[in-house]
């Protein structure tokens, strides 16, 4: 596993639920991606747009948040990949999601554009070299190894995830 010293304490319960076994991070990406598809394609319409609670995000709005923190962890990747030394702003993810007009959207587009991305985010994993998965960047006044972002990241997506942010559980 990834020690400690690669990712900032924060991130040390998405690192709990990465568990890669005898998968590669590859692997790990497509299945989390495979189960993120297998529960959300198959939900009622009437569950597009529900809320648990009132001032809590729609699950249009989660799907939208998986898919810009995506794209933000990938561009700090790519940042540290490229051995880029400057230190990256974090974000402020309700920021986004309130700006997003995701309940807007429809449904099955979200999910679309989440699939295309985790290709890409894929892709951009199987550019680096070894050394590039190594090096460490800062982001959010953090320091982060490319190989932790991507070995923490398919938790982001995990059906354990999606339902404890969601349903509050």
């Amino acid at each position: 596993m990834v020690p400690k010293t690669e990712y900032a304490p924060y991130f040390e319960r998405y690192m709990q639920l990465t568990v890669l076994k005898d998968k590669t991070i590859i692997q790990s990406l497509e299945s989390a991606q495979d189960e993120f598809e297998s529960v959300l394609r198959n939900l009622p319409d009437n569950k597009h747009s529900y809320s648990y609670a009132t001032g809590k995000w729609t699950l249009k709005e989660l799907i939208q948040h998986i898919i810009d923190t995506e794209r933000v962890f990938c561009y700090r990747a790519l940042s540290f990949a490229r051995n880029d030394q400057a230190s990256l702003p974090g974000f402020d993810q309700d920021v986004f999601v309130d700006n997003a007009a995701a309940n807007n959207r429809d449904y099955y587009d979200l999910l679309d554009e989440m699939k295309v991305l985790r290709k890409s985010s894929i892709q951009l994993f199987k550019s680096f070299s070894k050394e590039a998965l190594l090096r460490i960047g800062v982001a959010s006044d953090n320091k982060m190894s490319v190989r932790a972002i991507f070995i923490f990241w398919p938790s982001n997506t995990s059906y354990k995830y999606c339902k404890r942010t969601f349903y509050n559980e």
